[in-house]
Parts: C-alpha cells; sequence; structure tokens
C-alpha cells in the first residue's frame, strides 16, 4: 500500500496507507521522546486501544479520553485535557498520539500544538471521514458558538497511520457521511476517482476492500499534493473548501447536532454546484451528474424547520470570510474550480434555496 510525502516548510512526513499499519506507529516514535500521551475516545479505545499498544513497540504511555461529540470541541475541552497532561508529568519532551475521528483528531492536534507551546502530534485516524481529510495536512482547531474550527493553528504531524480496514467497524452513518468527502475529491481534482464514485456506488457501499482502498489511497494522495504546494491555505487548499462554505454555516445554525460533519459538506456541495450553475460557470448537465452522485451516498439529515435567512447570514462568519468578502469554492467541471468572490447576494440566496427546496422535495 503506498505512503505519500506531505512536504510542508514546518516539516515533511509521511501519510501511509495500509492495512495493519498500528503495528509500525512506534517507527515515528522519536528516540528522545519523553512520556507519550494517547488521546482517543471510549468507543476508539475499546476498539483499537490494544492494537495501537502492541504498536507503540513497548513504550508506556498515558491515555487521554476525550468524551467525543461536535458540541465538546470547544476551548474547554483542551483545557481539561492539557491539566491532565501536566498532572501526569507531560513537559516539552511528551508526544501525542491522535486516534480517532476528525473531531478527536482536530483537538489532539490542537492540544500539542499550543502544550508547552507546541510538541509533536501522530495521528491515527479512524473514520472515513477523518482518513481522507481531516488528520492530513495539519489543520488542527475547535469550534466557537459563532462558527466552525474558528480556534486553532496549523500544526503538521510526524506522520499519519491510516488502516483502511478500521473504517468496517464503523456505523454506516459515519462511513457515508466521509464518502461525501471523497466525492468531493473527485469533484475537484480527479475525473477517475469521481467516475468511479459515479459508477461504483453499490461497490462502496458494501465496503468492497479494492475500492475503499482505492478511494482513500486517491483522496490522500490528492490531499498530499495540495498541502504540500499550500500548506496554509494561502490560494490552492483553498480549493478543498468546496461545499464546506454552505456546510460550516448549516453546522453552526444547527448547533452541531443535526448534522454530521460529512453530510452537511454533501448539502453544502449541493448549493456550491448551483451557485455554479447561476454563475455560468458549469452546464446543468455536469451539475446533475454531480448531484446525483451525491445524491447517491445520501440520506441526509431533513433541513425543514431551517432558516434559509440565517444560512446566508452565517456565511460571513466564515473564516474563510476575508474583510467581508465570501470565497465561494466553485466548479467548472470535474477537476476544475475557481475561487469565486463577489457574488451576488440573490444569486446566493438562490442556490440555498435550490439546496433546500431538493432536500425537501
Amino acid at each position: 500500500m503506498p505512503s505519500y510525502a506531505v512536504k510542508t516548510a514546518q516539516r515533511t512526513y509521511p501519510a501511509i496507507v495500509e492495512r495493519g499499519c498500528l503495528a509500525r506507529v512506534h517507527e515515528s516514535i522519536p528516540a528522545k521522546a519523553g512520556k507519550v500521551f494517547v488521546a482517543s475516545t471510549a468507543d476508539v479505545w475499546e476498539l483499537y486501544g490494544t492494537a495501537l499498544g502492541r504498536g507503540l513497540g513497548g513504550r508506556s504511555y498515558e491515555l487521554l479520553l476525550f468524551p467525543g461529540g461536535e458540541p465538546r470541541k470547544r476551548l474547554a475541552e483542551v483545557e481539561t485535557l492539557a491539566e491532565r497532561m501536566l498532572e501526569k508529568g507531560g513537559d516539552r519532551s511528551s508526544i501525542v498520539v491522535a486516534m480517532g475521528g476528525g473531531i478527536l483528531t482536530d483537538i489532539a492536534g490542537f492540544l500539542a500544538a499550543i502544550f508547552m507551546r507546541g510538541i509533536p502530534v501522530i495521528q491515527i485516524p479512524t473514520t472515513l471521514l477523518a482518513q481522507v481529510d481531516a488528520a492530513v495536512g495539519g489543520k488542527t482547531g475547535v469550534n466557537l458558538v459563532g462558527g466552525k474550527n474558528l480556534i486553532g493553528s496549523f500544526h503538521q504531524p510526524l506522520a499519519v497511520y491510516i488502516d483502511p480496514a478500521v473504517i468496517d467497524t464503523l456505523p454506516e452513518r459515519e462511513y457515508r457521511a466521509g464518502l461525501f468527502e471523497v466525492v468531493k475529491h473527485g469533484i475537484i481534482a480527479d475525473a477517475e476517482l469521481f467516475r468511479m464514485m459515479r459508477e461504483c456506488s453499490e461497490a462502496v457501499k458494501r465496503h468492497a476492500p479494492d475500492v475503499v482502498d482505492r478511494m482513500i489511497s486517491d483522496s490522500v494522495r490528492i490531499k498530499a499534493g495540495v498541502v504540500s504546494n499550500d500548506e496554509k491555505e494561502n490560494d490552492l487548499r483553498r480549493i478543498l473548501n468546496f461545499g464546506h462554505t454552505f456546510g460550516h454555516a448549516l453546522e453552526a445554525e444547527t448547533e452541531y447536532k443535526r448534522f454530521l460533519h460529512g453530510e452537511a459538506v454533501a448539502w453544502g456541495m449541493k448549493a456550491a454546484v448551483r451557485l455554479s450553475v447561476l454563475e455560468g460557470l458549469l452546464a446543468e448537465s455536469e451539475a446533475g451528474e454531480m448531484i446525483a452522485c451525491i445524491d447517491s451516498y445520501g440520506p441526509l439529515p431533513s433541513v425543514d424547520g431551517i432558516s434559509r435567512e440565517r444560512i446566508a447570514a452565517r456565511l460571513v462568519s466564515d473564516k474563510k470570510t476575508v474583510q467581508g468578502k465570501i470565497h465561494f469554492v466553485l466548479v467548472e467541471g470535474v477537476g476544475r474550480v475557481k475561487i469565486v468572490t463577489g457574488v451576488a447576494e440573490q444569486r446566493v440566496h438562490a442556490a440555498i434555496d435550490a439546496a433546500m427546496d431538493a432536500a425537501l422535495a
């Protein structure tokens, strides 16, 4: 199985996609590292704690359990974890090993970024969404009431270990939520990946190993390439936010309780596709293919009762909004992306209306 190099100013590190790779985690722990802190959630630890323990190669460790859930992805939880590290003897030589879904990898990565002004972290994503997106690229952070991931930092890991086999234990809804991020990668960067997700949906949904391994590997390759060329989202990396501007607004408006992140991104991609058509960038036929691919991995939670006006209002609080200008990631076709500002307000509202009307149909 492949290993992809993520090359950044901070460091170059491998993103390893390999079944059984938890056995190799000790290879990335520096010889002079002090205390090892393993951050995880109770459910993940019950499933994979023994395997990771063996993979640490005999190193002792302290376990930090995070309660989990998007509503708990807050600064107060980071402070609680940091206090526990200090109580257990954590210092500047310590290292964090983060094993869990995207919420866990984000919060543990942020913990590592700020504890003692920064200590190393190794990422072990255990959900599909985290494997293909959250754990690769060094983005870490927590939420504010006003929006998602508005407090955070770029903190690149020493390595990322991705075992495609672990997603077989995911609840079906969690698995499908991750598939939307794979579809996103296909739309923005890889026509062959998009074609596979469009034409092989049944194999994808039944976890066919060859298809699963390919979609994870292709997504990691795309993410590693983008991050290597634009670590801190100055330009190119923005394309990875396709669907996220609308999706983050939906998550915040529903207080992170109704939609999983991938589900919100799916809805956001539909709105972005419709806005691309309204802006004259995308043909209706291609838009239909993209939306059909997204829909094949549904259903999505209901949008009933959600204020369309509030969704539009929240767009200005997105962290990608600069000096009041919303940067929309739009598409001109599969693999052709354009960052657009200055979109007329009525078109933004029309895109939201179209996505909501389709969801309520």
